[in-house]
């Protein structure tokens, strides 16, 4: 298929029918060389057809974008109020916690309600205020400079802070979640403070619904390897819950 115009629609119609293609494929299907195919993505992308891709190209845009935390809350309410209770079954025993910052990990301060005392480690403004009068409830709010997008702080004071502590398990956030590149959300800041909570958990639990996946921010968090579960939704395809639980990982569908 040597004829650009057939090319691209034929590039086209794949993602059409797909959602994404690969350059692998495409190489084969077409029988040109690797580099006629990045030039028909970037071409492609260029006049706003599609996104390229690690390996290809996709009809979605993989690149998450900074929200604040109110626009964020209204975006799939009900699917992460069930990821949250969901969540609430991994505490059982365990003394401390740590809640991130984002919409759906504050839903976990929202519904916690323990019958035995917990330490809850925060860096979000919106979990202590949630928290600080709550029965059985020792709120351990982290410094530093607040963010007004997420209503959270981020820098070194926070992360000193952590350097001294340790807790059972780790509830965080993200804004994307990539087979290739790991989890990651849009803020460096942010992203540096979640990498030192890993350090002082036990247990790391991601909870993201399925609008996450097959997305990269700018700040890698953690990989694979350093995460015990994820929590989402009944949306995520059946074939990425395989991958992930093939790379370790423990996927709940909320």
């Amino acid at each position: 298929m040597k004829n650009i115009t057939d090319r691209h629609e034929y590039i086209l119609k794949k993602l059409k029918e797909d959602g994404k293609v690969s350059i692998i494929e495409l190489i084969d299907l077409m029988k040109v060389s690797g580099v006629t195919i990045r030039k028909d993505l970037k071409m492609l992308e260029d006049k706003n057809l599609l996104f390229r891709t690690r390996g290809g190209g996709s009809i979605k845009n993989p690149y998450a974008s900074e929200r604040s935390i109110y626009e964020k809350e209204l975006i799939n309410a009900d699917e992460k109020q069930r990821i949250a209770k969901a969540a609430l079954k991994l505490i059982k025993n365990t003394d401390s916690i740590t809640i991130g910052s984002g919409s759906t990990v504050f839903e976990v301060a929202r519904f916690l309600n323990p019958s035995e005392h917990i330490t809850v480690i925060t860096p979000a403004l919106k979990v202590g205020l949630e928290l600080c009068n709550r029965n059985n409830v020792e709120v351990l709010q982290l410094g530093g400079m607040i963010r007004s997008n997420s209503s959270s702080v981020a820098g070194n004071f926070a992360e000193k802070i952590l350097e001294e502590i340790s807790c059972g398990i780790v509830f965080l956030g993200v804004d994307g979640i990539d087979l290739d590149f790991g989890f990651s959300i849009t803020n460096l800041a942010e992203a540096a403070l979640d990498q030192k909570m890993i350090e002082t958990a036990q247990t790391v639990v991601i909870l993201a619904d399925s609008t996450k996946f097959d997305k990269r921010g700018l700040g890698k968090v953690c990989s694979f390897e350093q995460v015990s579960y994820i929590i989402t939704d009944d949306k995520v395809p059946e074939l990425v819950v395989q991958q992930l639980e093939e790379k370790g990982v423990k996927v709940i569908i909320a």
